[in-house]
């Protein structure tokens, strides 16, 4: 008998990785004042997508070359999970404990950004009156969560057609 790793042994140490890359760039972010650049927020996705990757491409070696779609799906939206909850908790502290100034900066830039696209003052306050309830720390923890659960599924989707290998049925 062979000794095969599980889908979920891989997923969650990549999960774990792919979460530390990703509080290492949001601490960079966060630290050269980067924070709501959408081209730099950009790169959060690119991170999870090569994580994905890279999370099937190990199962698959660990298994003989063999990764059945399911699998890969499974792998790659439990990888997500494990990241967005690692890099949302990190976030969480440091935008409520360590530097709580993030947060204005993030308002700055919001409201910069809609006067801007011509908005009006009162269209200006009240859309960040509604900013404010969903971009809490708290708030935004969640929307981690689920935001990278859902891309990692979406990643997973289109790369586990890819890496995906069948086993033989008559092996």
């Amino acid at each position: 008998m062979e000794n095969q790793t599980t889908t979920t042994k891989v997923a969650l140490k990549w999960g774990i990785i792919i979460g530390i890359c990703s509080v290492v760039f949001s601490t960079l972010i966060m630290v050269l004042g980067m924070v709501g650049n959408q081209a730099i927020g950009f790169v959060a996705y690119i991170i999870i997508g090569i994580g994905v990757f890279m999370a099937m491409s190990a199962y698959k070696k660990e298994n003989n070359g063999f990764m059945s779609y399911g699998q890969g799906l499974g792998i790659g939206a439990l990888m997500a999970a494990v990241s967005g909850l690692l890099s949302s908790a990190y976030s969480f502290v440091y935008m409520k404990f360590i530097d709580p100034s993030v947060m204005d900066q993030i308002f700055k830039k919001a409201e910069a950004d809609m006067e801007k696209k011509g908005l009006s003052p009162e269209q200006i306050d009240q859309a960040m009156e509604m900013s404010k309830v969903f971009m809490s720390p708290g708030a935004m923890f969640v929307w981690g969560v689920v935001g990278s659960i859902l891309l990692g599924f979406v990643f997973s989707l289109i790369i586990a057609a890819f890496v995906k290998k069948d086993k033989p049925i008559f092996d």
